[in-house]
């Protein structure tokens, strides 16, 4: 494989903005707006109003009050999120509470020192409280925060089980024969939006591996609409108003009733006639309460929709990431490539489970691009028992119960005394000599979260992102023709902005 990628510089001119600047200012306008009114409400509801400062014997966070907030609103129209959380940092500390005209109050925590209890506390100390009361309607009353904690936290069980490293290898297979069936597709060469062929690919795989091949095989098409129109029920206002009943709402609403009939369906045919598959939807199936109950037909559905929509909303803004990442930095490119050459020598019947584990140069440049773009840029808690934190200069501060926190991922990933140059894109700072992430201590790298809420997934998105990363850099010359993406903050879930337009050549180690 002769590995050629090369960076194509488009001229400005050359891109297609129509946007003016009366309608990104109306934009952002409403954006910020709107977040402070999703916050003031969900906290409204939850009761927490007229925090009442003597029921903390300690220092409390300094405050951001909202005319501050109005003075950095050019900042966050001419650059984004991320320069704001910035500049609130670096004046304000790792520890500070922001106040909009005394209708909110949400502390911030960022880096290691100050987001120990944040990740660590028990559920019955800080948890997600009700702010995630919009995904009842996505995956049904049996599964999630439909239920009550204790029910809930064995759910969260199931999923870690079904997951977990040691059930991996089974997947490997599966995962490498839907990547060689969709790159077979492709011709001997073009161009293709790399972010639209990777959004397919992992619902194909997804469809193979988590909802097995009765789905994969026979109904994957209906499957992939109906989760794209659950998708699309994904607002600010379904955040909201989640049972408001909107036209995205309504939609919803009905996907999840057939996807959930669907399922049903397959759980009832396996349980009937004694079937046994090798997936995750067998895993579910297969779970048991500690009290012995099985899980429910209706159960096991919510479950692999919840799963299936947290795991592709990473993976797809991950994979992507990382293609702009790899193809705009051809020095990191070609150690990636040239990794693949070692392990083709090694593997010579084709790469496996082990080879995969040994690819430690993609898993970085993964990771390093995960670093830089978070899927989840702020993390948001309760407070439901009062805690103390210690920022990095030993400065404490008491965060009273009934406190709204959040940490920004966005902030937390580019701490300069964690990360060497956390601006600049290198894999090479989670390698063996530096190590960055682990000599910053626990909770420096959090974009698959951490603690007890660390995200069930994150070795099986590793695992199928090195399986599509490795078939591609061992098969095709790949050239970035399209500029490098901005973040689309406009989304409730930020991605990747446009089209990833990448030239491919097939080629082949």
């Amino acid at each position: 494989m002769g590995g050629r990628v090369t960076h194509t510089n488009v001229l400005a001119g050359q891109i297609n903005i129509t946007m003016d600047l009366t309608s990104l200012t109306t934009m952002w306008w409403a954006i910020a707006l709107l977040f402070i009114t999703v916050l003031a409400t969900k906290i409204t509801r939850a009761r927490i109003t007229n925090i009442d400062p003597q029921r903390t014997t300690g220092q409390l966070p300094p405050m951001v009050n909202g005319l501050a907030l109005l003075g950095l609103l050019p900042t966050l129209l001419k650059k984004g999120l991320p320069p704001m959380f910035n500049y609130l940092y670096v004046n304000y500390g790792s520890v500070f509470s922001v106040s909009c005209f005394g209708v909110i109050k949400v502390t911030l925590l960022i880096g290691p020192e100050a987001t120990t209890h944040f990740f660590q506390g028990l559920e019955s100390e800080i948890s997600h409280g009700n702010l995630l009361e919009f995904t009842v309607p996505m995956f049904g009353k049996a599964v999630g925060y439909g239920r009550d904690t204790a029910t809930r936290m064995e759910q969260m069980r199931f999923h870690s089980e079904a997951l977990r490293a040691s059930r991996l290898r089974s997947h490997v297979s599966p995962m490498l024969q839907e990547v060689e069936d969709f790159f077979a597709k492709w011709g001997e060469e073009g161009v293709v939006d790399l972010k639209l062929e990777f959004e397919q690919l992992l619902m194909l795989i997804s469809g193979r591996c988590l909802l097995g091949k009765e789905v994969r095989e026979n109904m994957f098409d209906e499957v992939y609409t109906l989760f794209r129109e659950i998708e699309k029920g994904v607002t600010l206002i379904s955040f909201l108003f989640p049972y408001l009943p909107t036209p995205a709402n309504r939609q919803r609403d009905r996907a999840r009733i057939r996807l959930t009939e669907i399922l049903s369906n397959v759980v009832e045919s396996r349980k009937s006639s004694g079937r046994v598959e090798e997936d995750t939807l067998q895993k579910l199936i297969d779970s048991k309460y500690k009290d012995g109950r099985p899980t429910t037909v209706e159960e096991v559905a919510g479950l692999i929709i919840g799963l299936l929509f947290a795991g592709k909303h990473t993976s797809s803004h991950t994979s992507t990431w990382t293609g702009a990442c790899l193809l705009s930095h051809p020095a990191f490119l070609r150690a990636a490539i040239e990794e693949q050459h070692q392990v083709a020598k090694k593997y010579k019947d084709g790469p496996e489970y082990n080879a995969f584990l040994e690819m430690d140069t993609l898993h970085n440049c993964i990771k390093e691009a995960l670093r830089k773009n978070p899927a989840t840029p702020l993390l948001v808690r309760r407070v439901h028992k009062r805690f103390t934190v210690q920022t990095k200069e030993g400065q404490q501060y008491d965060i009273p119960q009934d406190y709204i926190v959040a940490t920004p991922t966005i902030v937390n990933n580019y701490i300069p005394y964690i990360y060497t140059d956390p601006q600049v894109y290198d894999p090479n700072r989670f390698g063996p000599e530096r190590r960055e992430d682990k000599v910053g201590g626990k909770f420096s790298y959090t974009s698959f979260g951490g603690g007890r809420h660390v995200c069930t997934g994150e070795a099986y998105a590793y695992m199928q992102l090195k399986v599509i990363w490795s078939h591609l850099l061992r098969n095709f010359d790949l050239e970035l023709v399209s500029p490098f993406p901005n973040t689309d903050w406009s989304k409730f879930l930020p991605d990747p902005q446009g089209k990833l337009l990448v030239r491919y050549t097939r080629n082949g180690i």
